[in-house]
């Protein structure tokens, strides 16, 4: 894989997105298309993914539990480009979809006293949590669960739908991928996390060869599937590397932060290392884009108004590599200051003044928890991008 690789990146949003033009050319230069392969999963004939794409953040979780089926449906059925995953293993080794292991915020093992027991204390990437965790729970178990929201107290409104769906697996994701894909005659994009990837394989439950076998059996393990893959931990993208063709993302927290799996094994590197032309150069020889928080793109001020740019953005396209950044929220609390409207921090801000900053930078895609506030300010900012 490595550097042979480079010409399956440009595949992914098309080469008028990608590589050095891409800066000048701007995101929605061109409609992006990739081949949706031949397998199940992937459908068939072209998957046409436009630049800006939004990407539903654990689906639709603005309005609905996040990682659950009523999240995804939803997400699907406003437009959104492509869906979100967060994966962790269950005691018997099924991968499922929460956004953590820790299970106490989304779902009501508190209220299930045959479980009471299981409640313990973990340390997890380095940090101590109390709850219940997916691994100790077969898939069985867990699917006596429900799912609940995860900010009850910001979004309330979410909470009429506690209860009513459980934790996904993700075959069961994919299978529902594939009924949507043809129904509607085009393949359902799906952007799949490994998440704690280090700690999951020091306790035998290594993600990455579980999640080989699903993307082989569902024809997702191709460069031109319409699926990306991603996590926080570098190393786990360069191990599916060698697994499957998928493209393959890497997440990036804040400049100062250093990934868990450099910390396991001593490798000095910060974020702010990896931006770097160097770092970037590094990350192509296994991905294919990046995932960076939004502050990467454009700092925010002490006063949490918006700066300036960042040469991220240019950075990332002349190396050959696309940036989904994240995460898009409409409330007030989420939004740059200078975007809040009102003071209430659960009030709507405007969002769409802010995605428009962001998509001005050039991005390529969004995670948004409102995927159809971003699909609208997406096909404002394409539009008015074509009148110039």
């Amino acid at each position: 894989m490595g550097q042979a690789q480079r010409p399956d990146r440009r595949t992914v949003l098309g080469a008028a997105v990608l590589g050095a033009g891409a800066a000048a050319l701007g995101p929605a230069a061109t409609a992006a298309a990739a081949d949706g392969g031949k397998g199940s999963g992937a459908g068939r004939g072209r998957a046409v993914l436009p630049a800006p794409a939004v990407i539903a953040h654990r689906g639709a979780s603005g309005y609905r539990p996040e990682h659950t089926l009523g999240a995804y449906q939803l997400a699907l059925d406003m437009g959104a480009d492509v869906i979100e995953q967060d994966l962790v293993p269950t005691r018997d080794g099924h991968l499922v979809c929460r956004h953590e292991n820790d299970i106490t915020g989304t779902t009501d093992v508190a209220d299930h006293p045959e479980f009471a027991g299981r409640r313990t204390t973990k340390t997890v990437d380095g940090t101590e949590i109390t709850g219940w965790f997916t691994e100790d729970f077969t898939l069985a178990e867990l699917k006596t669960l429900r799912a609940t929201e995860r900010i009850p107290g910001t979004r309330p409104d979410n909470t009429l739908y506690d209860g009513r769906w459980t934790v996904p697996s993700f075959e069961e994701v994919l299978r529902w991928a594939e009924r949507e894909g043809r129904r509607r005659g085009r393949p359902v994009w799906l952007h799949v996390e490994t998440k704690h990837p280090s700690y999951f394989r020091a306790l035998g439950l290594g993600l990455e060869e579980r999640l080989a076998k699903l993307l082989r059996r569902y024809g997702r393990d191709r460069a031109n599937s319409p699926t990306f893959l991603q996590s926080f931990e570098p190393t786990s993208m360069e191990r599916m590397s060698r697994l499957v063709r998928t493209p393959r993302v890497v997440l990036l927290w804040t400049a100062d932060s250093r990934p868990w799996d450099f910390e396991q094994t001593g490798d000095p590197r910060t974020v702010a290392d990896l931006v770097t032309p160097e770092g970037l150069e590094w990350i192509s020889g296994f991905a294919q884009g990046i995932g960076p928080v939004l502050d990467l793109v454009i700092p925010r001020r002490a006063d949490g108004r918006l700066g300036e740019p960042t040469t991220l953005v240019r950075d990332a396209h002349a190396r050959g590599l696309l940036l989904h950044p994240y995460t898009m929220r409409n409330e007030n609390r989420f939004l740059p200051a200078d975007f809040h409207r009102g003071t209430d921090p659960d009030a709507y801000g405007d969002a769409f003044g802010a995605l428009r900053a962001y998509f001005e930078t050039g991005i390529d895609g969004i995670f948004a928890d409102q995927p159809d506030t971003a699909l609208l300010a997406a096909e404002d900012f394409r539009r008015d991008l074509g009148r110039g």
